[in-house]
């Protein structure tokens, strides 16, 4: 964005304008020279001066003030709604969804960050959705970090794929959470949820 007024002119055209304004500037020297002493006692000079080129004699405008206030403050009641990963045998991947809802009322108006704990024998292995997601705990939690502008009655998902330990039990694995923090929302009641994962038998030929 660029501020200000541009005040450059063509050579030519100025040129010209101010021996114009000369002439004009020696005849109002003559006219007036009366109710100016200033003018007589300097002399001609101040007069062709004062008859200079119109940017001259404009002051600049004034630049508007700052908006220094600070955003209010909004009510974004964010919330894990739970949801089980899709079954995989042991040595195998499946998915972790992180899924968010914002109840509102408002727009979230700052960061909120997702925390993916991951259960033992259970390891993460990206690429992860947001994609700077960082791994954290030696493997046992993914943390990643969604912006502002989340609207209300709408919801985010962080995508974390996973790998099974080749020696997991056939079974349920407990153990995993997801977990959504953020500074618009004053209740922190629903704002952790755990999943299981579903072990199962490899298919046969896989």
């Amino acid at each position: 964005m660029t501020y200000g007024r541009s005040m450059m002119r063509g050579g030519s055209g100025q040129s010209g304008s101010r021996q114009g304004w000369s002439g004009q500037g020696n005849r109002l020297c003559g006219f007036r020279a009366a109710p100016l002493v200033a003018a007589m006692a300097a002399g001609c000079s101040v007069a062709t001066l004062t008859a200079g080129p119109s940017w001259a004699l404009r002051r600049p405008e004034p630049r508007s003030a700052v908006d220094t206030a600070a955003p209010a403050a909004s009510r974004s009641d964010l919330e894990v709604v739970r949801l089980d990963p899709d079954a995989a045998p042991p040595g195998g991947t499946t998915t972790i969804h992180a899924f968010i809802a914002n109840h509102g009322p408002d727009t979230t108006a700052a960061p909120f960050t997702v925390l993916v704990t991951l259960p033992p024998g259970v390891s993460p292995e990206g690429p992860y959705f947001p994609e700077d997601c960082e791994v954290r705990l030696n493997g046992r939690q993914v943390r990643c970090v969604f912006p502002a502008g989340l609207p209300p009655l709408r919801s985010a998902t962080a995508l974390v794929p996973v790998r099974l330990s080749p020696d997991l039990p056939i079974g349920k694995l407990t153990g995993g959470s997801v977990a959504v923090r953020g500074v618009d929302d004053p209740d922190e009641g629903n704002n952790r949820q755990p999943f299981d994962i579903t072990v199962v038998e490899t298919a046969p030929g896989s």
